[in-house]
């Protein structure tokens, strides 16, 4: 359920054309909007049905069983989601669809499976989302698909991790927890000639801040439950294709996994769409703001933040991404596990949690050499006892009151 198909046939690339030159907040206001939707208000209604009615048994006949847009059945989609989908089509440039998934984790597992067979080769970033790496040996291997983690920073070496099984690539940038930025289309276009596929976890810059189809990806998937809610109370995902052929298997996937997405959720995720554009220019600049700060203190030995100058993979942020968004770590100087543990313990505005997007800031402590395979942890280039890291999501709060928390439980980890 999710193509601009029907609506858009015959001058699909013109209007593309025209939807993507707009800007980022043009696109969020008017996305997934079509009368035939919306009716006579703004937002399209929420449809809570799972069963659709025929006009008589010609038209039962007919169905449309297998073209998107059209009613069938509540797990086909309907008004709702139809119009999430087209939001999140229109805001990918150069996507031929997108699919919704309950959450993020459905959305990469959903895009694995629909691209992968017995036999097939995975290759993943070694710095992967971990239930990423998780699907490979508890979901992917009884399947009789194998995986192997590659060094997303060392390009020269990239190739030589095909084989003549190899499929598809699973991408991350920037890495989960500890932000390393590669050179996505770079490792896309080498994916490309070696016959594999290039899927893209995007969901760190979002599409408006990252234009993965552009930059030579084949997928873009999203947990949808970060940016795009944006209030910490939705769970879902999308993946997007460019091209047509690679949807239609997706969506074929999909649709036998039995995959579909409440209409109440759709409407909160289009909700939350709306504003993501400021959102994420807002988070984007306090985290900024707290990573120059974090960077002058003693405490810390690395900030890993690639929206800072001089911080790891800065020149290739700068290069590809349009945007960020408020997630960094840092990585304290030569700390124990209770010195990190007092700090995170007197944090006031920070919550305790995972997830991040949301309008809240919340902290989260890392270690991640039991999640590694090809790299090592700490980089082979760092101070072997700066290891223990902390990851924070900037919410929505004055960056001035973050600073002062940070500040504040500084403090309170040497008073431990």
């Amino acid at each position: 359920m999710g193509r601009r198909s029907r609506h858009t046939q015959g001058n699909r690339g013109s209007q593309l054309s025209s939807d993507e030159a707009k800007g980022p907040g043009t696109r969020a206001v008017e996305a997934g909007r079509r009368k035939e939707w919306t009716g006579p208000v703004v937002n399209p209604p929420v449809w809570r049905a799972s069963t659709h009615l025929y006009e008589d048994t010609e038209a039962l006949a007919r169905g449309n069983p297998n073209e998107d847009g059209y009613f069938y059945y509540g797990r086909r989609g309907s008004p709702t989601q139809w119009a999430l989908c087209d939001a999140l089509t229109g805001l990918e440039p150069g996507a031929h669809g997108t699919l919704l998934y309950p959450s993020g984790v459905a959305a990469i597992a959903g895009a694995l499976l629909g691209v992968l067979e017995a036999g097939d080769v995975l290759l993943v970033t070694d710095n992967a989302y971990e239930p990423s790496r998780s699907m490979a040996e508890k979901l992917l291997k009884p399947f009789g698909i194998d995986t192997r983690y590659f060094d997303p920073l060392d390009l020269d070496a990239f190739p030589s991790a095909f084989c003549d099984r190899t499929r598809a690539v699973l991408l991350e940038s920037p890495g989960s927890l500890t932000m390393e930025v590669c050179d996505v289309p770079a490792l896309a276009a080498i994916a490309r000639e070696k016959g594999a596929l290039s899927l893209l976890d995007n969901t760190w810059a979002a599409p408006l801040g990252f234009p993965a189809f552009e930059r030579g990806c084949d997928i873009s998937i999203m947990a949808l439950t970060k940016h795009v809610g944006g209030h910490s109370d939705l769970m879902m995902g999308s993946v997007a294709a460019a091209d047509p052929a690679i949807y239609e298997r997706l969506r074929a996937r999909a649709q036998l996994l039995g995959q579909v997405v409440s209409p109440d959720d759709a409407a909160m995720a289009l909700r939350g769409l709306r504003t993501m554009p400021l959102r994420l220019a807002r988070t984007a600049e306090s985290a900024l703001t707290i990573a120059r700060w974090l960077d002058g203190r003693p405490e810390v030995a690395h900030v890993l933040c690639p929206m800072l100058p001089g911080a790891p993979g800065h020149d290739l942020w700068k290069r590809d991404f349009t945007g960020g968004c408020g997630l960094l770590s840092f990585v304290l100087k030569g700390r124990r596990f209770s010195d990190r543990a007092a700090l995170v313990d007197a944090l006031e505005m920070f919550g305790i949690g995972f997830s991040w997007g949301g309008f809240e800031s919340l902290a989260i402590p890392f270690e991640p050499s039991r999640a590694r395979s090809a790299t090592p942890w700490p980089p082979a280039d760092w101070d072997k006892s700066d290891r223990l890291g902390i990851r924070l999501a900037i919410g929505l709060e004055d960056a001035e009151d973050l600073v002062h928390d940070l500040e504040q439980a500084f403090a309170a980890m040497e008073r431990a």
